[in-house]
């Protein structure tokens, strides 16, 4: 079974059901230890009148801190709150989200590189595409995240929908599992991948994570309290880490942003 998972979203990202309580009581009752929340962050976009629809307000991080404070107090007998967002790392706005949370006890981020660029007209990570730039700019920015430092794991690391020849894939791929090596910066088989048939997990990215040897962690990435444990997505899991000798841990030391 899972001991923790650090991937766990709640309604106010707009697309997740449910309560905090219903997600952590499943945990408690499936012998989760640790249960890490990590919303989809507010972004300070410079562009007036742009919203971004699928990650919270910036008016309600306060009270997912909050809400989750009183959580973690109350249930602190029984399991491990921790509070966190799942982030993209966007270049030109990436201080100002850091100024934005400081305020805030958010204890990790998880780098989940959903679009490209700052956003704003920008290609979607996990739209198909032959483009090999789209594949090579997915590979830089991200690095650029990991070398920050403020990540404590990648998630979904393998959203990338490159559809062109394996060739391609594992030349403009691999700099990224090697960066990641070299930071120590675990890399998330996503359940919400396996679970949906999504084009992750890519079986290609973890074959050659497998041969680079890097870390690896299991992610809920729960939009639905049922959706933990996810025993199913487990043991999918749990047969990749064995085909491709993954080096698979269930704790991660939290890296304060």
């Amino acid at each position: 079974m899972i001991l923790a998972n650090y991937h766990t979203h709640t309604v106010r990202c707009h697309h997740a059901t449910g309560t905090e309580r219903e997600y952590i009581e499943n945990a408690i009752a499936a012998g989760v230890k640790i249960l890490g929340f990590s919303d989809h962050s507010p972004y300070v976009f410079h562009k007036e009148g742009y919203y971004s629809g699928h990650r919270m307000a910036i008016d309600a991080l306060g009270d997912y801190v909050q809400t989750l404070q009183s959580l973690r107090e109350e249930y602190k007998d029984r399991i491990d709150i921790r509070i966190g967002l799942e982030a993209e790392y966007y270049p030109d706005l990436f201080a100002d989200f850091l100024d934005l949370i400081s305020g805030y006890e958010v204890e990790y981020l998880l780098l989940g590189q959903h679009f490209l660029g700052n956003e704003i007209g920008a290609p979607a990570s996990g739209r198909g595409t032959t483009d090999v730039e789209i594949l090579k700019q997915y590979v830089r920015q991200t690095i650029e995240a990991m070398e920050t430092g403020k990540f404590t794991y990648f998630c979904h690391p393998d959203l990338i929908a490159y559809l062109g020849d394996d060739s391609v894939y594992k030349a403009e791929i691999q700099p990224l599992l090697d960066c990641a090596k070299a930071l120590n910066v675990p890399l998330e088989i996503n359940f919400l991948g396996i679970r949906d048939h999504r084009f992750y997990p890519h079986q290609l990215f973890w074959e050659l994570a497998g041969k680079t040897g890097n870390t690896v962690i299991y992610g809920c990435d729960a939009h639905q309290p049922d959706k933990i444990p996810d025993d199913p997505s487990f043991l999918v899991a749990e047969e990749m880490v064995k085909k491709y000798n993954l080096h698979h841990i269930d704790y991660v030391d939290l890296i304060h942003p």
